[in-house]
């Protein structure tokens, strides 16, 4: 499989070849976020560092998307919401509810939680356990549930 800093520059390319400006400029965006990351830690970054990148990147379009709307202002919204579904092409599939259930079962169990107030010891056993694979958000919201 190849690299995803490769994935990025051969859609670039696709975009590029189909004339597709607002794919190509938003793969840019994600390039250019890799490329500062790469300058301000003056190093290459592997594969796990750049979906961290696009992660966060990630996250900072659902922020933006939420904010728009709230402002009314759906246009722009529309806009980060394409950003964002390109961004999530790159990603790994994030899990469900269904699968992210027995996960947050187990590490209560491990943990023996009984309230909310164990809320963050358990939360710090089932991050690691996700990676990048659930929103903290989601994670957050279901032990709560199941905590409650």
């Amino acid at each position: 499989m190849e690299n995803l800093k490769q994935e990025l520059q051969n859609a670039l390319k696709l975009a590029m070849r189909a004339r597709d400006r607002d794919r190509r400029n938003a793969i840019r965006l994600l390039q250019s976020a890799i490329k500062q990351a790469e300058i301000d830690g003056r190093v290459e970054l592997d594969d796990a560092a750049v979906r961290d990148i696009l992660q966060k990147e990630a996250k900072k379009r659902r922020e933006t998307i939420s904010e728009l709307e709230a402002a009314g202002r759906s246009a722009e919204a529309a806009a980060e919401r394409f950003e964002l579904a390109l961004t999530e092409e790159f990603l790994p599939r994030q899990l469900s509810s269904d699968e992210l259930k027995p996960i947050i079962n187990e590490a209560i169990a491990e943990v023996g939680a009984t309230s909310m107030k164990e809320m963050g010891r358990v939360m710090r056993v089932v991050m690691p356990k996700v990676g990048g694979l659930a929103d903290g958000k989601a994670v957050n919201a279901m032990v709560r549930e199941l905590l409650s």
